[in-house]
């Protein structure tokens, strides 16, 4: 988040030269008296007075030879009074760019605290732009919408290209605060290994620990609850050259598609290039990539020929499945899942063996 985040803010400021004229009135000292015991042009002074000019530490000394005041109190109050002015000309132009704000869910954004109430339109684009670490719209255009991103599921499931940015954003700041190793390609390999065998421990202590694997791989694993028209269940992205990052929303609810996806956006950063965003959603993309990123993750949870075996047998009772996985060493609701998605059997059938998932503020 950005730095003084917290801080008091006032949403006023002290001009410099109000407070000068103040203190010269009460010593009764004229502007050009006060100038020639500055030994500065009568014209400077009566700029910085009128806030024309900028009291720099030169001048500031001087002032507090000539009043007594620390240089270090006019120096403060000159760029305060800066500050301030930057600020109000910023949200003033913020005001013009309120259709940008309004496009973001902003209550869900206040409700996890990731920025504070607006007061106006000028505000909300201050606070958003704070939040995506840019300081223009332009600079949040250049970061988001110039993106290649890959798409997985049906464009009836479109999501919404602001909000999926903002989600994307809580992903990077979670992952930014991960500490991870360089990035090593077999070490990943060797964690995803792992991973696929803690799909069969409760999903909360699998993801912590394929966190720590993943980390020891050098990248980051964060799963983020989506926001409202975020139809996403999970992105792929280098947020360095050096840090890859998969990020899960748990958008289905299921372990099954949570798993999925996991392993398919991992073969996004084994497999293709860090320039791209990857991002499991409708439209965009190439479909070679999707399509080779799915198949990777399928076969990496269950090897082809194993599969083969198990489907031609044709039993698909849940002692059969329940068999099928421990032999796998993987959770059974994968299994169940990939039978609905091959159409083996249908999609209402077997749900009980899937591991039902929820947040914790649900």
């Amino acid at each position: 988040m950005a730095a003084g985040k917290n801080q008091y803010q006032p949403d006023y400021a002290v001009s410099p030269g109000w407070v000068l004229e103040e203190r010269l009135d009460a010593q009764g000292i004229t502007h050009a008296e006060f100038a020639r015991r500055c030994d500065r042009s009568p014209k400077l002074i009566s700029e910085i007075i009128a806030g024309k000019a900028p009291i720099v530490p030169q001048t500031a000394f001087q002032f507090e030879l000539v009043l007594g005041v620390d240089a270090s109190i006019w120096l403060g109050i000159e760029a305060d009074y800066r500050l301030y002015r930057i600020r109000a000309a910023a949200e003033k132009k913020a005001e013009a760019a309120g259709l940008w704000s309004q496009s973001f869910p902003v209550k869900d954004l206040i409700k996890r605290g990731v920025i504070q109430k607006p007061v106006s339109e000028g505000k909300a684009v201050s606070e958003l732009l704070a939040f995506f670490g840019v300081a223009s719209i332009k600079a949040w255009k250049m970061k988001y919408e110039n993106v290649n991103i890959a798409f997985r599921h049906s464009p009836a499931f479109e999501s919404d290209g602001a909000a999926l940015t903002a989600w994307l954003r809580l992903n990077e700041i979670d992952a930014l605060d991960q500490r991870c190793a360089n990035y090593n390609v077999s070490r990943f390999k060797k964690a995803l290994a792992q991973v696929r065998q803690l799909t069969r421990i409760p999903i909360h202590e699998a993801l912590k620990n394929a966190r720590v694997l993943f980390n020891e791989a050098g990248v980051a694993l964060s799963w983020v609850k989506p926001l409202p028209k975020t139809r996403v269940s999970g992105a792929a992205w280098w947020v360095s050259p050096g840090r890859p990052v998969v990020a899960l929303s748990a958008r289905h609810k299921t372990d099954d598609h949570l798993w999925f996806s996991l392993f398919h956006e991992a073969a996004h950063i084994i497999l293709h290039g860090k320039k791209h965003v990857y991002v499991d959603r409708a439209n965009g993309g190439s479909d070679a990539i999707e399509t080779e990123a799915n198949q990777w993750a399928v076969d990496f949870l269950i090897p082809n020929t194993a599969w083969d075996n198990f489907v031609a047998k044709g039993s698909f009772r849940s002692t059969d499945v329940r068999r099928f996985a421990d032999e796998h060493k993987i959770a059974p609701g994968i299994v169940v899942g990939r039978l609905q998605h091959t159409k083996q059997i249908a999609w209402s059938h077997l749900n009980r063996l899937k591991t039902r998932l929820r947040w914790s503020d649900e």
